[in-house]
């Protein structure tokens, strides 16, 4: 079975809008587990605009006592960012090659040309016993040159796919994940995915066999909150109804 890993960044935009420890990215972790998920991801980036230093740390100790859970770190590597893995040692490193002030993920790594900084840090993280994926683009050609790095996954880019879904494009798009996927199988690698998927895409994307993990945390903040915001109004409403 796949495993959802829900990405917790949201969580902690929202709470670092106000200044106190509310949202709780240590109480969501726990409600998600609680509801059975089995992977918790994280993207610190350098400015800390959401997960910072002291929530990987809170989260490495929070997990120890789920050691059915798996914890992913995301993010470019940094000297910074290798150090935070390093001492956090989480199930899993995904390396995305990320400028210090983007917005959000939005391509794949060039092997090519980042041959010898990914072999590197994907040699330490192999010497720490820290399972590695690197983010690329859905391109047959790129997943070929994944085993000279040394990498122990991919994780799909699937903006595209996210994209072209209900239009004319989504099968021809769709194909080109299997067949990436498909040779990323036949390399031995794993297969991870991520990024705008959502609970209308999902179930389509994972016809493609062989997908281990889903990293989800966007669009999985925002169908919650449409999706809860029903009840919750009726009972604030509620609850002025009763005062008056």
């Amino acid at each position: 079975m796949t495993v959802l890993s829900v990405n917790v960044n949201k969580i902690a935009l929202l709470r670092n809008s106000r200044g106190r420890d509310f949202p709780s990215v240590i109480e969501f972790a726990k409600r998600v587990i609680g509801l059975g998920v089995k992977g918790i991801t994280v993207h610190p980036r350098p400015d800390e605009r959401h997960i910072t230093r002291r929530d990987i740390r809170e989260l490495t100790s929070f997990l120890a006592d789920y050691p059915g859970v798996e914890f992913n770190i995301e993010g470019y590597p940094s000297e910074d960012f290798m150090e935070l893995v390093l001492n956090a040692k989480p199930d899993q490193c995904t390396l995305v090659p990320d400028a210090p002030d983007q917005l959000t993920s939005d391509h794949g790594w060039d092997i090519s040309a980042h041959e010898s900084l990914l072999s590197n840090v994907l040699g330490r993280l192999r010497d720490a016993d820290i399972r590695s994926s690197i983010f690329l683009d859905p391109d047959v050609e790129m997943v070929e040159r994944v085993p000279s790095v040394g990498a122990d996954r991919i994780e799909l880019y699937t903006e595209s796919y996210a994209q072209a879904f209900g239009g004319e494009s989504q099968d021809a798009v769709l194909e080109k994940y299997r067949a990436a996927a498909l040779r990323a199988s036949q390399l031995g690698l794993g297969l991870n995915a991520g990024h705008d998927l959502d609970l209308a895409n999902l179930g389509e994307f994972l016809t493609i066999p062989s997908i281990l993990e889903v990293s989800i945390g966007h669009a999985l903040i925002v169908e919650s909150l449409h999706q809860g915001v029903d009840k919750v109004i009726a009972r604030y409403l509620a609850l002025c109804a009763e005062a008056a």
